[in-house]
């Protein structure tokens, strides 16, 4: 071989080294290290006095595994133990920094099992978490919308099929008559028939939300109306304007008189000042070299209130995992909460975004502000959040009316395991460490007080 062809491979090899150092095993580029990305904030935070590892401790990168089904014989006749292990879960998440702060509860029936605060609610002061601290609640809002309207639809105020049109005349879309079309269950099962998350990046741009929702007939539809499914912030809280047109009231009004009220959800609110003016409440975190730094919460979500603005502690959302579980039927009626929780279009996509999903979810829908999974053979009514300096799921199997909630302040990926380990063990499923955390280290840290 002449030397010029040896150079050649030597050439190729060397950039398929470099490829393969640099994208994952779904060929997809690796993200930077949080040692190699520019820091960000102000002055370096005091507290805690651990600082942050910048590699999560002992991950273990775990198989993709077919989808296992659900023995109902498996399920845990204890499910105060398997809170009591999950418990040693989120201890092993605070030992690791991998957090700023983070509140945590499972609950089975009407009974709180396990209510958790970790870490710090402002890093900076060494203000900790505790169950009562407010966290925002990002896209776990769009539930709260949806039975909202729900509770109008009761009172005979509206429709399910009630023709957005018809109480808001000046909405309308690229497809004139498909605006017609288009009904409250379409706005809040995201049918609307505009691409994923139409005009998001202007929303954080700080465009007006009202400039946004009439530019949405700039648009050209993805779809006809009812047609596909496709995630909405903007075009979701139409469901907002739907609810002043039928009561003279403001939206946020509604659900305090409603739904916090009634469900004794004390320090829930809406809007930043609300969350501003909480006794105690979670600042919004990011990296700062090897620690944790608070900022200023961003306004933008605020303005789109059905989809992403409401403020919650840990202590309410057991009230509201209660509530839709089927505990308070004098808020949530048997019916509503069917008609809430029941699948009207398929999201394939939502099988594939992360290794837990797909290792576990044999069907994913959507139905009214609630995501509907058939999780290796069970019903999981699940919803997931997240806003600039906080995350949050939520989760429950209505069969066994065990569920469980997670709030952080920071933009860390790592809780976000946890929740399918949990329902893994309830369920009686293959052990598969989804969030990557040490469960030697989680036995030991499981006696540190909060």
């Amino acid at each position: 071989m002449s030397s010029t062809p040896r150079a050649l491979v030597a050439l190729v090899a060397a950039i398929a080294i470099a490829l393969s150092a640099s994208v994952d095993a779904a060929g997809r580029p690796k993200k930077a290290h949080a040692s190699q990305r520019a820091p960000h904030g102000a002055a370096h935070a005091k507290f805690p006095r651990k600082a942050i590892a910048t590699t999560r401790p002992r991950v273990h990168a775990e198989p993709v595994i077919p989808v296992p089904l659900a023995d109902p014989r498996a399920v845990a006749h204890d499910s105060a133990a398997i809170a009591r292990e999950f418990d040693t879960w989120l201890a092993a998440v605070g030992e690791s920094g991998g957090v700023a702060g983070l509140a945590a509860t499972v609950v089975k029936d009407d009974k709180v099992l396990l209510e958790r605060g970790i870490g710090y609610a402002d890093w900076s002061t060494g203000e900790p978490v505790h169950a009562d601290t407010v966290f925002r609640l990002a896209s776990l809002s769009k539930a709260f919308a949806a039975a909202m309207t729900g509770l109008l639809v009761e009172n005979g105020r509206l429709q399910w099929d009630s023709k957005v049109g018809d109480m808001l005349p000046a909405f309308t879309l690229s497809d004139v008559d498909g605006a017609q079309r288009l009904t409250v269950q379409d706005i809040l099962s995201h049918r609307v028939g505009l691409p994923h998350n139409t005009y998001d990046t202007l929303l954080e741009q700080d465009e007006p939300y009202e400039l946004l929702v009439d530019r949405l007939k700039e648009v050209p539809m993805a779809c006809p109306v009812g047609a596909c499914y496709a995630y909405q912030n903007i075009a979701f809280s139409l469901v907002g304007d739907v609810v002043f047109a039928t009561t003279g009231d403001f939206y946020y009004h509604q659900v305090e008189k409603r739904l916090f009220r009634p469900l004794g959800m004390t320090t829930a609110t809406y809007g930043r000042d609300a969350l501003e003016s909480s006794k105690s409440w979670a600042r919004p975190h990011h990296h700062f070299g090897s620690s944790w730094s608070p900022f200023v919460p961003n306004e933008a979500y605020y303005r789109v209130a059905p989809a992403a603005g409401v403020n919650a502690s840990i202590r309410d959302i057991e009230q509201w995992l209660i509530a839709q579980m089927g505990g308070r039927p004098d808020v949530l009626s048997p019916a509503l909460l069917d008609t809430l929780h029941k699948p009207l279009i398929e999201t394939e996509r939502e099988l594939r975004a992360t290794p837990w999903k797909r290792g576990r979810l044999k069907d994913a829908q959507y139905a009214l502000g609630w995501r509907i999974y058939d999780y290796a053979g069970e019903t999981l009514i699940f919803h997931a959040g997240a806003v600039q300096g906080y995350r949050a799921m939520i989760a429950f199997l209505p069969k066994y009316r065990f569920g469980a909630a997670m709030l952080w302040n920071s933009e860390s990926g790592l809780p976000a395991g946890l929740m399918p380990m949990l329902f893994d063990r309830y369920l009686g499923l293959p052990e598969v460490n989804w969030a990557g955390i040490d469960h030697d280290d989680a036995t030991e840290a499981s006696g540190n007080a909060d």
